[in-house]
């Protein structure tokens, strides 16, 4: 996947096809989501792990699955219907079938005063519970009477499903990619993250000798990471590096970086110079206190892994976030791209970063070796000074990463210059 529009296109065509599943943190919808990305990418695994497995302070939860639910008016219409939107019934409802008051209906309904055509996206995973989700304007047009409610749903022992594929390198050292299946029909909060994920799989899968080894993960957001974690622990602490949990990458509104636990790692670092070079600037700084997802576990006292994400619009700060208008309109195949695109840079940069050392002292002659320009303009000018800078700093402690920052430079284009001063021997690589 080379062409832009190409690659926007193909990740659109992956998200409208799992749009309609209703996934949660366990059940039927889980398998079929990992089915589907196992269909593109067959060297994924797909792990199971039973009901009730201890996992630190947590046990995996009984597995949730729901064939139908709907609510019948005193009229005999029939409404709040799952099957014609899975965000209407809330996450992990039991199962339910008698006719109560309207009282007694209103008790289990949610709706957003806030945005009144929008049904919200509610779940109670861990007490017994169950409820319907409707838009405020459906729910201010009930009126008094009996209505009929009505869930077929099961939650019985069963087994939590994760997806795990390794990419090896040369070297074992690890970068963490993780994403979330566990949302039932949200576009860019769910579906955006995955699709995209999936790109960089089929990328990277093409890209001769990786520097490092690459673990990706899909998995139900928090118990999936805890699990995984649990499972993983040791492996995790000693080859994992860092890496970054992808969500909300697929509308077209301006970037977002959540930063690291520890904000000036490698992935901060690279995170802010890809979005600053590669964005037009246009992009937002949260710290790590405004996390919200996988990184709270990844980077939790016992594990700190540096993990950052880079966003479009981020979690809790767009209306439709959590919410039916979260749909296939919300993103687009451009938006999508450019998620893909930003994470790509990312791993492009961590692959072909390297530290130097300039091998003369003083300032090298560079005409006598091909690297001055016959003719002198602004540009040129700009050239020579870009390349006088890079050498200035390639002093064997330094990352070009590094430079291109002190020196305001694209990583790319610093990495270009080096190469050139590489190949004229002026400069060596003093870490591979």
């Amino acid at each position: 996947m080379n062409n832009q529009q190409d690659i926007g296109n193909i990740l659109y065509k992956w998200a409208s096809d799992l749009f309609p599943i209703n996934r949660s943190i366990t059940g039927q919808g889980v398998r079929d989501t990992l089915l589907y990305l196992q269909n593109i990418v067959p060297e994924l695994e797909i792990k199971s792990i039973p009901s009730g497995t201890r996992v630190f302070d947590w046990n995996i939860p009984k597995e949730w699955n729901i064939s139908d639910a709907y609510i019948i008016d005193p009229k005999g219409n029939k409404i709040a219907e799952f099957k014609k939107n899975n965000l209407h019934i809330m996450g992990y409802s039991v199962p339910i079938d008698r006719t109560i008051s309207f009282n007694e209906l209103n008790k289990h309904l949610y709706s957003l005063k806030e945005l009144p055509t929008a049904i919200p996206y509610v779940t109670s995973y861990y007490k017994e519970d169950w409820g319907f989700c409707l838009s405020q304007n459906e729910r201010d047009a009930l009126t008094d009477g009996d209505y009929h409610v009505f869930i077929d749903s099961t939650i019985e022992m069963g087994v939590l499903n994760y997806g795990e594929l390794i990419l090896p390198g040369l070297s074992q050292k690890e970068i963490l990619i993780s994403t979330y299946i566990c949302h039932p029909s949200m576009a860019n909060n769910e579906l955006s993250g995955p699709v995209v994920t999936l790109g960089l799989i089929n990328w990277l899968k093409d890209v001769n000798n990786r520097k490092y080894t690459y673990r990706f993960v899909f998995i139900p957001e928090t118990i999936g990471s805890i699990t995984y974690i649990s499972i993983n622990y040791n492996l995790l602490k000693e080859r994992v590096l860092g890496g970054f949990v992808v969500t909300c990458v697929g509308d077209d509104n301006n970037y977002s970086l959540l930063e690291s636990k520890f904000q000036d790692s490698i992935f901060d670092k690279i995170g802010k110079h890809v979005l600053k070079h590669h964005t037009n600037n246009k992009y937002k700084t949260y710290s790590f206190l405004k996390r919200g997802s996988d990184e709270r576990q990844y980077s939790s006292v016992g594990v700190d892994l540096p993990i950052i994400s880079l966003m479009r619009s981020k979690y809790y700060e767009y209306d439709e976030y959590h919410t039916s208008l979260d749909n296939m309109e919300y993103i687009s195949p451009n938006g999508l791209s450019g998620g893909y695109t930003i994470h790509r840079k990312a791993i492009e940069i961590l692959e072909n970063n390297e530290t130097y050392k300039i091998n003369t002292i003083c300032e090298p002659q560079l005409g006598k070796r091909g690297l001055y320009p016959l003719q002198s303009t602004k540009d040129t000018q700009e050239q020579v000074e870009l390349m006088m800078n890079i050498i200035a700093y390639s002093d064997g402690e330094m990352d070009l990463l590094s430079i291109a920052d002190k020196v305001d430079g694209d990583f790319f284009i610093c990495k270009t210059i080096a190469d050139k001063l590489i190949n004229s021997s002026l400069m060596v690589k003093v870490n591979g």
